[in-house]
């Protein structure tokens, strides 16, 4: 894979945090070097300076010019899933992801040993001394074991394990900043001391596959909790005198809420209620895509269970449980469009400002601005993917 270039993108509609405007991004090194609003589409003063300073331009085309889009919660996808721990895995999956929009992402174990899941952490590492060609493995986000075992959803109950810092110490003292995020059930004993411990190390503590009621999970926030896994999925509901986890995630504004916005893991309704209930900054877009992501119905494996996945809907054989998805970021985003009152801007928000905000990586990555990294997707006017970028080199051809 070369190295970063140096390129000019016009002729898009370029989406900010606020706005989308017609423009130019000029992009040097791999970061963000210019940016300029033209007052039509039609304007090709750009693209003549460009050719005249030799620097390769694009048209876009009247597209869209989007951040690139970070998966927060990601398992895999096209036939590798993040505990095969290797990086022809790592490749398969950030491949896969890079070409519908992913620029960033984090490697998602699942409740597994704890061999297991330092395999992962080892291999994410070793990973990202390389150069990463397409995109970005930023760290690795743990759901589990610390969970419920009465919420298990498509985690392997064997592996369910009571919250304790024993193995996250020596994990966070051998990878400093490789764990960004740690799904957990707040309502087990011992779980507010990892929340604390987790919120004082710099990884992002998350709630999920968990039987908190309404006043735990209150509880948890106040020792530092401020995110929750697939939300409506593996979590006690909503009752009008028992508000339960759900309820709880929908008022605290201290908690940012990701969803999976396929249509299967919540009705379109319930989506456009969590965009209406959590603040602008706080709905966060993931796939928690497995290994079947891209390859079709088909029998499959996660964790060690098996998995079914019929018209593009994974369950585990036993049981029925949803297992993951196979949805990607893109897929996400137009669904976003078509089923909420959200806007462009507002749903680029959800799939790239808001989960760098979560990971405190919003200075590098998850916006077009002037320094930054050149992490961008261009798409047509139906949202779908022409080109992503990641620090400026294509990634997606």
């Amino acid at each position: 894979m070369a190295d970063a270039r140096s390129l000019r993108i016009g002729n898009v509609r370029i989406v900010a945090e606020d706005q989308w405007f017609w423009g130019e991004v000029d992009v040097k090194n791999g970061l963000i070097a210019d940016i300029r609003s033209t007052e039509s589409n039609a304007d090709q003063t750009g693209k003549q300076a460009a050719a005249d300073s030799g620097v390769p331009y694009v048209d876009g085309k009247e597209g869209w010019l989007l951040p690139g889009f970070i998966d927060i919660h990601v398992h895999g996808g096209y036939g590798s899933d993040f505990m095969d721990a290797s990086s022809d895995a790592f490749d398969v999956i950030t491949k896969y992801h890079a070409a519908n929009g992913t620029t960033a992402m984090l490697a998602t174990t699942v409740t597994a040993s704890h061999d297991a899941i330092q395999a992962v952490l080892e291999a994410t590492d070793a990973y990202r001394k390389r150069d990463m060609p397409y995109a970005e493995l930023i760290g690795v986000h743990l759901e589990g074991p610390f969970i419920s075992e009465k919420w298990p959803g498509a985690q392997n109950p064997a592996f369910i394990t009571p919250p304790q810092t024993d193995w996250l110490k020596p994990w966070a003292a051998q990878w400093p900043s490789l764990i960004k995020m740690m799904t957990l059930a707040p309502e087990r004993d011992g779980a507010l001391n990892v929340i604390e411990w987790l919120s004082a190390n710099g990884i992002v503590p998350a709630l999920g596959h968990t039987d908190a009621s309404y006043d735990d999970v209150v509880t948890a926030v106040q020792h530092g909790l401020r995110h929750a896994v697939h939300t409506y999925n593996a979590m006690t509901g909503l009752h009008h005198r028992k508000p339960g986890t759900l309820g709880a995630v929908m008022t605290e504004d201290a908690i940012s809420a990701e969803i999976i916005a396929d249509g299967h893991h919540a009705h379109p309704a319930a989506v456009k209620l969590l965009s209406r209930t959590k603040p602008s900054d706080k709905l966060v877009l993931i796939t928690d895509a497995m290994s079947a992501a891209g390859l079709g119905d088909g029998q499959y494996g996660l964790g060690g269970l098996e998995v079914s996945v019929k018209d593009g809907v994974a369950r585990l054989v036993e049981g029925g449980s949803l297992a993951g998805s196979t949805l990607t970021m893109i897929e996400a985003f137009r669904f976003m469009l078509k089923h909420t009152d959200l806007s462009v801007t507002e749903v680029s928000r959800c799939a790239s400002g808001n989960p760098a905000k979560v990971l405190g990586m919003e200075n590098q990555i998850g916006s077009i601005a002037v320094g930054k990294q050149a992490d961008l997707v261009l798409t047509d006017d139906t949202h779908h993917i022409v080109t992503t970028w990641v620090k400026g080199r294509s990634v997606s051809q």
